[in-house]
């Protein structure tokens, strides 16, 4: 189903005041002051401004997120990418529309 005249209108405002390139594509915000990433999430007709991420932390860091995976990447950070996506399973099969679909997609 394509986007209404005012869907197109209000994604394209979106997509201007965030400085996002388009719709399903992720920037990161180091202003926020709480999250570290932001994106406008679109599924059909349906769009949704989601914010995700926890500021501050880094990836790769032992405190912060896991990232992707790496040649030689230590246990403990292969258990937290572990963790997290089992902790998240259900939403994160909500798909596009969900905060930890994007976090662990850019995140982890």
């Amino acid at each position: 189903m394509a986007l209404s005249k005012r869907d197109k209108m209000r994604k394209a405002r979106l997509l201007k005041k965030h400085g996002l390139k388009g719709a399903n594509n992720a920037k990161r915000t180091p202003k926020h002051p709480k999250k570290s990433h932001i994106v406008l999430a679109q599924e059909g007709s349906q769009i949704k401004l989601i914010r995700f991420g926890q500021q501050g932390k880094r990836v790769g860091s032992v405190s912060g997120t896991a990232g992707a995976p790496k040649k030689g990447e230590s246990a403990r950070m292969k258990a937290k990418r572990k963790s997290f996506k089992a902790r998240h399973s259900k939403n994160i099969a909500r798909g596009k529309m969900s905060a930890a679909y994007w976090a662990d997609k850019v995140k982890w």
